[in-house]
């Protein structure tokens, strides 16, 4: 019941933050990261209304999609992908988030090309230049989002981004604001795809209303939802 009452707060904040902004809540997509969570919990997230689920580990997305804990809802990968890693999640996920280097791309891209598909993709920014987090540099976007085109067996559908851990409330809406000004820039540049590039993923469980407000349209929320995680093998 709790899982049920966190899902329906976390739906109804989302609502508000679009409304408040000028927007639909339907533009909103609500991402459950659920990263340690057990299949069961996962099945219950899903019958209580969430629709799309994404994982951080290719190990747990795996052992998860075995036991078809994802029935009912879509799942993306949100997590630091390493390419030796690849051909475990090519086909198996709506979306890729965490596209974040030409390297990457490319064996997205030939794996995808072995399948006979075409996978969905966002570019991941490293909007705060953090040297401890992934993500491509914002002067760096332009070339990668032209790679992608160049690559037939990849749709790029937008962009993705963490900001820093906020030290208080409102402080990372100005990265917010400088992605979405990023993701309008780079769409405005492209000739063939800009009906494609639809997808703005930022925002986690403690500032997901800023990045709402700031044009968003998905959010990432894990602990809102399911509360603190347990340490790994606690589950």
């Amino acid at each position: 019941m709790e899982l049920r009452e966190n899902i329906q707060r976390v739906q109804e904040r989302i609502a508000r933050a679009a409304i408040a902004a000028g927007r639909a809540p339907e533009e909103i997509t609500l991402c459950a990261a659920t990263k340690v969570q057990t299949d069961e919990t996962i099945r219950a997230a899903i019958a209580a209304g969430i629709r799309v689920c994404g994982e951080n580990r290719v190990q747990e997305l795996t052992a998860h999609l075995a036991a078809n804990a994802y029935a009912g809802a879509q799942v993306h990968f949100i997590g630091h992908l390493q390419t030796n890693k690849v051909r475990q999640v090519v086909g198996r996920t709506a979306l890729i988030q965490s596209v974040d280097s030409l390297h990457l791309l490319q064996a997205i891209d030939r794996q995808a090309d072995k399948l006979g598909l075409k996978q969905d993709i966002l570019l991941e920014v490293n909007v705060g230049g953090e040297a401890s987090k992934s993500g491509c540099l914002p002067e760096a976007l332009p070339d990668l989002i032209q790679a992608a085109g160049a690559c037939s067996h990849i749709r790029l559908r937008g962009l993705m981004a963490i900001p820093p851990i906020s030290s208080y409330p409102g402080a990372n809406r100005r990265y917010f604001a400088q992605m979405y000004q990023l993701f309008i820039d780079m769409r405005g540049k492209m000739s063939d795809n800009q009906s494609d590039m639809d997808c703005l993923s930022m925002g986690m469980s403690a500032d997901f209303e800023d990045a709402i407000a700031e044009g968003a349209t998905l959010v990432r929320v894990g602990t809102a939802l399911f509360g603190p995680r347990p340490p790994m093998g606690e589950r």
